[in-house]
Protein backbone atom coordinates (compact mmCIF):
# COMPACT_ATOMS: atom_id res chain seq x y z
CA UNK A 1 0.00 0.00 0.00
CA UNK A 2 1.26 3.55 -0.58
CA UNK A 3 2.47 5.80 1.66
CA UNK A 4 -0.48 7.99 0.76
CA UNK A 5 -2.55 5.55 1.17
CA UNK A 6 -1.55 4.23 4.71
CA UNK A 7 -3.85 6.54 6.78
CA UNK A 8 -6.98 6.23 4.63
CA UNK A 9 -8.72 3.73 6.98
CA UNK A 10 -11.43 4.08 9.71
CA UNK A 11 -13.08 2.25 11.89
CA UNK A 12 -16.41 1.66 10.67
CA UNK A 13 -19.11 -0.06 12.72
CA UNK A 14 -22.16 1.91 12.10
CA UNK A 15 -20.91 4.83 15.01
CA UNK A 16 -24.98 5.08 15.06
CA UNK A 17 -26.40 3.95 18.06
CA UNK A 18 -29.25 5.98 19.51
CA UNK A 19 -30.39 7.65 16.25
CA UNK A 20 -33.56 6.36 16.09
CA UNK A 21 -36.67 3.31 15.60
CA UNK A 22 -39.23 1.97 13.60
CA UNK A 23 -42.95 1.32 15.15
CA UNK A 24 -45.69 0.00 14.61
CA UNK A 25 -44.67 -0.73 11.24
CA UNK A 26 -44.84 3.38 10.00
CA UNK A 27 -41.02 4.45 8.30
CA UNK A 28 -39.83 7.43 9.59
CA UNK A 29 -39.07 10.42 7.41
CA UNK A 30 -36.10 13.06 8.49
CA UNK A 31 -37.39 16.73 7.95
CA UNK A 32 -35.78 19.17 5.87
CA UNK A 33 -33.24 21.34 6.95
CA UNK A 34 -31.16 24.35 5.37
CA UNK A 35 -27.64 23.67 4.52
CA UNK A 36 -28.11 19.73 4.82
CA UNK A 37 -27.15 17.78 1.52
CA UNK A 38 -29.20 15.30 0.18
CA UNK A 39 -26.63 11.89 1.35
CA UNK A 40 -26.86 13.73 4.85
CA UNK A 41 -30.72 12.91 4.79
CA UNK A 42 -30.95 9.62 2.92
CA UNK A 43 -28.38 8.62 5.97
CA UNK A 44 -30.41 9.69 9.17
CA UNK A 45 -33.58 8.70 6.95
CA UNK A 46 -31.97 4.91 7.03
CA UNK A 47 -31.02 5.08 10.59
CA UNK A 48 -34.43 6.15 11.99
CA UNK A 49 -36.24 3.23 10.35
CA UNK A 50 -32.98 0.69 10.84
CA UNK A 51 -33.84 -1.76 13.23
CA UNK A 52 -30.96 -3.00 14.66
CA UNK A 53 -30.03 0.42 15.70
CA UNK A 54 -32.32 0.95 18.13
CA UNK A 55 -32.00 -2.87 19.29
CA UNK A 56 -28.38 -1.87 20.32
CA UNK A 57 -29.74 1.04 21.89
CA UNK A 58 -32.17 -1.08 24.25
CA UNK A 59 -29.63 -4.12 24.23
CA UNK A 60 -26.38 -1.26 25.44
CA UNK A 61 -24.07 -1.92 22.40
CA UNK A 62 -22.57 0.64 21.37
CA UNK A 63 -23.20 0.37 17.33
CA UNK A 64 -25.50 -2.07 15.16
CA UNK A 65 -22.29 -4.05 14.05
CA UNK A 66 -22.32 -6.22 17.03
CA UNK A 67 -25.13 -8.30 15.61
CA UNK A 68 -22.90 -9.05 12.93
CA UNK A 69 -19.91 -10.19 14.80
CA UNK A 70 -22.51 -12.15 17.31
CA UNK A 71 -23.84 -14.12 14.04
CA UNK A 72 -20.47 -14.48 13.12
CA UNK A 73 -19.14 -16.43 16.21
CA UNK A 74 -22.06 -18.23 16.67
CA UNK A 75 -21.89 -19.89 13.58
CA UNK A 76 -17.66 -20.34 13.31
CA UNK A 77 -17.22 -20.89 17.18
CA UNK A 78 -14.55 -17.43 16.95
CA UNK A 79 -14.49 -16.21 20.41
CA UNK A 80 -14.09 -19.11 23.28
CA UNK A 81 -13.37 -18.47 27.22
CA UNK A 82 -9.98 -17.01 27.31
CA UNK A 83 -9.05 -16.04 23.69
CA UNK A 84 -7.07 -13.12 23.00
CA UNK A 85 -8.41 -10.69 20.44
CA UNK A 86 -7.24 -8.15 18.52
CA UNK A 87 -9.68 -5.66 16.85
CA UNK A 88 -8.68 -3.24 14.47
CA UNK A 89 -10.30 0.10 13.52
CA UNK A 90 -12.30 -0.71 17.26
CA UNK A 91 -14.14 3.05 17.33
CA UNK A 92 -16.64 2.69 18.42
CA UNK A 93 -15.99 -0.72 20.61
CA UNK A 94 -18.89 -2.51 19.48
CA UNK A 95 -16.83 -5.53 18.11
CA UNK A 96 -14.74 -5.39 21.77
CA UNK A 97 -17.70 -5.08 23.55
CA UNK A 98 -19.11 -8.63 21.99
CA UNK A 99 -15.41 -10.51 22.23
CA UNK A 100 -15.32 -9.45 26.00
CA UNK A 101 -19.36 -10.36 26.85
CA UNK A 102 -18.55 -13.39 24.95
CA UNK A 103 -15.56 -14.64 26.97
CA UNK A 104 -12.52 -13.18 25.30
CA UNK A 105 -9.39 -13.22 28.31
CA UNK A 106 -8.34 -9.85 27.06
CA UNK A 107 -9.37 -7.50 23.89
CA UNK A 108 -6.69 -5.08 22.20
CA UNK A 109 -8.65 -2.08 20.18
CA UNK A 110 -6.12 -0.46 17.48
CA UNK A 111 -7.73 3.17 16.01
CA UNK A 112 -7.07 6.42 15.03
CA UNK A 113 -9.99 7.59 16.88
CA UNK A 114 -10.47 7.61 20.44
CA UNK A 115 -12.61 4.96 21.80
CA UNK A 116 -14.12 5.48 25.46
CA UNK A 117 -12.91 3.09 27.78
CA UNK A 118 -14.61 -0.82 28.03
CA UNK A 119 -13.87 -2.65 30.95
CA UNK A 120 -11.28 -5.83 30.00
CA UNK A 121 -10.21 -3.81 27.15
CA UNK A 122 -7.08 -1.78 26.02
CA UNK A 123 -7.38 0.94 23.34
CA UNK A 124 -4.11 2.12 21.39
CA UNK A 125 -5.05 5.49 19.92
CA UNK A 126 -2.59 4.28 16.59
CA UNK A 127 -2.03 3.53 12.94
CA UNK A 128 -1.70 -0.58 12.89
CA UNK A 129 -0.07 0.04 9.64
CA UNK A 130 3.09 2.06 12.18
CA UNK A 131 6.14 -0.63 12.47
CA UNK A 132 5.53 -0.78 16.34
CA UNK A 133 1.81 -1.46 16.20
CA UNK A 134 2.15 -5.19 16.49
CA UNK A 135 4.67 -5.08 19.51
CA UNK A 136 2.25 -2.71 20.94
CA UNK A 137 -0.59 -4.90 20.93
CA UNK A 138 1.38 -8.34 21.46
CA UNK A 139 2.36 -6.17 24.94
CA UNK A 140 -1.44 -5.29 25.78
CA UNK A 141 -2.94 -8.64 25.17
CA UNK A 142 0.21 -9.85 27.29
CA UNK A 143 0.54 -12.81 24.41
CA UNK A 144 0.06 -13.75 21.02
CA UNK A 145 -3.20 -13.45 19.50
CA UNK A 146 -5.95 -16.25 18.72
CA UNK A 147 -8.69 -13.76 16.93
CA UNK A 148 -7.73 -10.61 14.77
CA UNK A 149 -10.93 -8.81 13.58
CA UNK A 150 -11.13 -6.02 11.16
CA UNK A 151 -14.29 -4.41 10.48
CA UNK A 152 -12.15 -1.78 8.79
CA UNK A 153 -13.50 -0.03 5.48
CA UNK A 154 -11.24 2.50 3.55
CA UNK A 155 -12.24 5.83 2.52
CA UNK A 156 -15.05 6.05 -0.50
CA UNK A 157 -14.97 7.70 -3.34
CA UNK A 158 -18.32 6.49 -5.34
CA UNK A 159 -16.40 4.52 -7.92
CA UNK A 160 -17.20 0.99 -7.34
CA UNK A 161 -14.25 -0.68 -8.97
CA UNK A 162 -11.82 1.85 -6.89
CA UNK A 163 -13.62 0.97 -3.57
CA UNK A 164 -13.54 -2.76 -4.68
CA UNK A 165 -9.89 -2.57 -4.62
CA UNK A 166 -8.87 -0.14 -1.56
CA UNK A 167 -11.45 -2.44 0.60
CA UNK A 168 -9.58 -5.81 -0.26
CA UNK A 169 -5.85 -3.82 -0.44
CA UNK A 170 -6.71 -2.78 3.50
CA UNK A 171 -8.23 -6.02 4.47
CA UNK A 172 -4.55 -7.54 2.74
CA UNK A 173 -3.06 -5.10 4.90
CA UNK A 174 -4.71 -6.93 8.05
CA UNK A 175 -4.12 -10.09 7.10
CA UNK A 176 -0.42 -9.71 6.99
CA UNK A 177 -0.82 -8.07 10.59
CA UNK A 178 -2.57 -11.11 11.75
CA UNK A 179 -0.59 -13.55 10.36
CA UNK A 180 2.34 -11.66 12.48
CA UNK A 181 0.97 -11.82 15.73
CA UNK A 182 -1.54 -15.17 15.91
CA UNK A 183 -1.07 -18.20 17.48
CA UNK A 184 -1.12 -21.61 15.94
CA UNK A 185 -4.86 -22.47 14.84
CA UNK A 186 -5.89 -18.76 15.30
CA UNK A 187 -8.21 -17.10 13.32
CA UNK A 188 -8.97 -14.13 10.91
CA UNK A 189 -12.09 -11.87 10.04
CA UNK A 190 -12.00 -8.76 7.77
CA UNK A 191 -14.81 -7.01 6.26
CA UNK A 192 -14.65 -7.09 2.18
CA UNK A 193 -16.70 -5.76 -0.81
CA UNK A 194 -19.29 -8.34 -2.15
CA UNK A 195 -16.97 -10.03 -4.93
CA UNK A 196 -15.31 -11.62 -1.60
CA UNK A 197 -11.62 -11.76 -1.12
CA UNK A 198 -10.06 -12.18 -4.27
CA UNK A 199 -6.10 -11.98 -5.85
CA UNK A 200 -3.49 -12.15 -3.42
CA UNK A 201 -5.77 -11.63 -0.58
CA UNK A 202 -7.52 -14.99 -1.67
CA UNK A 203 -3.66 -16.48 -2.11
CA UNK A 204 -2.66 -15.37 0.91
CA UNK A 205 -5.16 -16.75 3.25
CA UNK A 206 -5.42 -20.11 1.58
CA UNK A 207 -2.02 -20.26 2.47
CA UNK A 208 -1.47 -19.67 5.65
CA UNK A 209 -4.94 -20.99 7.12
CA UNK A 210 -6.73 -24.22 6.71
CA UNK A 211 -10.09 -22.97 6.07
CA UNK A 212 -11.47 -19.85 4.04
CA UNK A 213 -14.80 -18.82 3.93
CA UNK A 214 -17.22 -15.59 2.77
CA UNK A 215 -19.91 -14.51 4.97
CA UNK A 216 -22.85 -11.66 4.73
CA UNK A 217 -24.43 -11.64 8.45
CA UNK A 218 -27.92 -11.15 8.08
CA UNK A 219 -27.84 -8.41 10.21
CA UNK A 220 -25.83 -6.11 7.45
CA UNK A 221 -28.01 -3.83 5.60
CA UNK A 222 -29.76 -5.57 2.50
CA UNK A 223 -28.76 -2.61 0.56
CA UNK A 224 -24.46 -2.91 1.57
CA UNK A 225 -21.82 -4.17 -0.53
CA UNK A 226 -20.47 -5.61 2.82
CA UNK A 227 -19.15 -9.03 3.05
CA UNK A 228 -16.89 -10.71 5.67
CA UNK A 229 -14.22 -13.05 4.80
CA UNK A 230 -13.79 -15.82 8.02
CA UNK A 231 -9.93 -17.78 7.76
CA UNK A 232 -9.71 -20.39 10.30
CA UNK A 233 -6.94 -22.96 11.62
CA UNK A 234 -3.56 -20.52 11.70
CA UNK A 235 -0.40 -22.29 10.18
CA UNK A 236 2.51 -20.76 12.44
CA UNK A 237 5.37 -20.70 9.72
CA UNK A 238 9.19 -19.94 10.23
Amino acid sequence: MADDDKRRWKGTKDKDVGTGERRRGLSKRVKTARGRKISSTIWLQRQLNDPYVQRAKEEGWRSRAAYKLIELDERFELIKPGTRVVDLGSAPGGWTQVAIKRGARSVAGIDLLDVEPIDDAVFLKMDFLDDGAPEAVLKALGGPTDLVLSDMAANTTGHKSTDHLRVVALAESAAYFAIEILNPGGAFVAKVFQGGAEGSLLKLLKTNFAQVKHVKPKSSRSGSPETYVIALGFRKRG
